[in-house]
């Protein structure tokens, strides 16, 4: 017998074209671990990327950081105004220049402060009324009326209209026993009027006329 080896059948040739065209090409292979290689450089793209956004957001950070150590510095105390201790709206409505001004820089403001009512009427030096307002005006009712806060609105409201005039300067006369006195007369200097002198004109008999009964309460 001869040692020639034995030439393969054609059913063994068929298979092993088979196994060849199912076996996967050594490019496409490595193809494989290209395409992956490629994701994960798009991935480190993007940690960069977010890496530098944090850079960016630690500067003004660290400079805050650097701030806070700094002492802080207590602000001055400021002095409050005279309309903030009166209890005045800083947003009160501001004064406007009437349209047919008088004009006239100083002048004479009567309070008339009784127990139910005040009354404030600003006259300029002849008598002449220029701004008047009572607690009725300004929108009081009743018992509220005699109050002190409503004397000091009535104070405004006289004062914006002798403003708009041009009034600077007045001369205060204060009549009767009213709560609205005093607060009257800061409202008067609050608002921006200079007071030249303050008066009490109340009326008062030197035994004239026989008085009324005393009241019971």
């Amino acid at each position: 017998m001869s040692d020639e080896p034995k030439k393969p059948t054609v059913p063994e040739k068929e298979k092993k074209a088979k196994a060849d065209a199912a076996a996967p090409a050594p490019e496409a292979k490595g193809a494989k671990p290209e395409a992956k290689d490629a994701k994960h450089e798009g991935k480190d793209a993007k940690h960069e990327g977010k890496d530098a956004k944090h850079a960016k957001k630690a500067g003004p950070a660290e400079a805050a950081g650097a701030d806070a150590a700094k002492p802080l510095e207590a602000p001055a105390p400021v002095a409050p105004t005279a309309a903030e201790l009166l209890g005045e709206d800083p947003n009160a409505k501001k004064i406007v220049k009437a349209k047919h001004a008088k004009n006239i820089v100083s002048g004479i403001a009567n309070i008339l402060a009784t127990f139910n009512n005040t009354q404030v009427t600003i006259t300029d030096a002849q008598g002449n009324l220029i701004g008047w307002s009572t607690a009725g005006r300004v929108g009081f009712k009743g018992s509220r009326k005699s109050t002190a806060y409503a004397a000091q609105m009535v104070a405004q409201d006289a004062a914006r209209q002798a403003m708009a005039h041009g009034m600077k300067e007045v001369e205060i006369r204060v009549k009767g026993p009213g709560s609205g006195r005093e607060s009257a007369i800061r409202a008067l200097q609050a608002i921006g009027l200079e007071i030249s002198s303050i008066k009490d004109v109340t009326p008062v008999p030197h035994n004239g006329c026989r008085p009324r009964k005393k009241r019971r309460v």
